[in-house]
């Protein structure tokens, strides 16, 4: 009797699927206790924060909203985000992404799990998928977190926006939400710079430090009287371009470019972090990227990323210099004065006047007639003139606005003291000094000039 045998199949090894690789590498980032220390406290903190400030006497009024914390539990998640923009998004992405592929060359674990999952793409794709979603459930803890402690100490309340208008709640949620959804973008390119500094660094600290010092010397350049086009261009810029969100109408496009530019900066560093991890040498456990890779992935891919951008951001925009120009800041402060002048007038129990009526206008200068009226500074100087229906004496206000290069300023009010000085009025939610005292507002960098 003869048996006659099946020929084998194909017995060679195939790769583990991603989904599956996916969740190891997960379950492996959540395993170490500073990412579940990371996770607990972006959950609680922001909440316990809103709470304990917003029932404070003294408000944080030099941050963006932070002078309507007691009006409204709105303004917490906008306190926040400015402060994770700038501080706390680029250590989350530094601590998370950044040590994703380092920690295994510290270990010298590579041909261990290259020999489990027997794919550098997959290990690749995993390891920034699993690093992804550690830092999406950051970001969300931080804005529900914060939404939550505004909602308990304070209400759901209107929220005056950057031009003085009130938001109703419903309206000022979905915008807070949008703006958080916004910050994600710029949030990718610094994780994506992270996966290229750990692929490129290897067990050197500064692969764990690099998102943390480019959010660091984007936000310099911020400072500095840049061009439009070079602002808008850098990857950091929607960090602060959500401010257009809460204007009416919204100031979009620089919300839209500032989003684009930091998408592009995180698909091209993630293309080229990948591209550096597959041809990696697995065999050699001392294996290091050369100084010519790193040259280039460090230094001039960036460098040709962001003039590449700043060509594209100054083709398609119409706007040159500094952005901040003298009919720019007139037509924002007399809008915003329009707007507030209307809400002091509800809050004294005064005839109601629409913005129609008011007329209102103003004329800035800064300081002298021998310095040109634009650029950022302290010395800008507005003269408000408004008309009250049945009178005939036109009213004024006097104004020193501190305008930064990103187009933000502050209203400090310097007469009358019955119109701008400080005293308080009663609002619903309590007593607040009065709304035209002092102001936040925001100027259009790509708005074009009227005059």
């Amino acid at each position: 009797m003869t048996t006659t045998l099946a020929p084998r199949g194909d017995v060679r090894p195939r790769p583990v699927p991603l989904l599956r690789g996916y969740w190891f590498e997960l379950v492996k980032l959540v395993s170490q206790w500073r990412t579940r220390l990371l996770v607990l406290a972006c959950w609680i903190i922001p909440a316990l924060f809103v709470a304990a400030v917003s029932r404070q006497s003294t408000l944080p009024v030099d941050t963006l909203f932070g002078r309507w914390m007691h009006a409204t539990g709105w303004a917490g998640p906008l306190v926040v985000l400015g402060f994770a923009g700038t501080w706390a998004l680029p250590l989350l992405t530094s601590v998370v992404a950044g040590d994703v592929f380092a920690a295994e060359d510290r270990l010298g674990t590579w041909r261990h799990l290259l020999v489990a999952v027997r794919s550098p793409r997959r290990i690749f794709a995993a390891k920034a998928l699993a690093a992804l979603t550690v830092i999406l459930l950051l970001v969300a803890g931080l804005a529900c977190s914060s939404a939550a402690g505004g909602a308990v100490a304070v209400g759901d309340h209107p929220l005056v926006g950057l031009d003085g208008h009130l938001l109703t709640p419903a309206d000022a949620a979905g915008r807070v939400l949008l703006a958080w959804t916004c910050v994600l973008a710029p949030t990718l390119a610094l994780a994506a710079i992270g996966l290229l500094g750990s692929v490129t660094l290897g067990r050197s600290p500064m692969g764990l430090l690099l998102p943390a010092l480019f959010a660091l010397a984007t936000q310099l350049a911020q400072m500095l009287p840049l061009p439009v086009a070079v602002r808008l261009a850098l990857p950091g810029y929607a960090f602060i371009a959500w401010n257009g969100l809460f204007t009416s109408p919204a100031q979009l496009r620089p919300l839209l470019i500032g989003v684009a530019v930091a998408l592009a900066w995180a698909v091209v560093a993630t293309t080229l972090a990948c591209l550096l991890f597959v041809r990696r040498d697995f065999t050699n456990a001392a294996y290091d990227v050369s100084g010519r890779r790193a040259l280039t992935a460090g230094v001039l891919v960036p460098a040709g990323l962001l003039a590449a951008t700043v060509l594209v951001v100054a083709t398609t925009t119409p706007s040159s210099g500094s952005g901040i120009e003298q009919e720019k800041v007139q037509r924002s402060l007399a809008t915003e004065f329009a707007h507030l002048y209307r809400l002091q007038t509800g809050q004294l129990h005064r005839p109601d006047v629409s913005e129609a009526q008011l007329r209102t206008t103003a004329t800035c200068d800064k300081g002298s007639v021998r310095v040109a009226a634009e650029g950022p500074g302290n010395d800008w100087r507005c003269v408000v003139s408004w008309h009250l229906p049945g009178v005939a004496a036109t009213g004024s206000a006097v104004y020193q606005l501190d305008v930064t290069a990103d187009g933000r300023f502050v209203a400090d009010g310097d007469g009358p003291k019955e119109v701008n000085g400080y005293f308080l009025v009663r609002t619903p939610t309590g007593d607040a000094p009065n709304p035209l005292w002092q102001f936040d507002g925001n100027v259009d960098l790509l708005s074009i000039s009227k005059g």
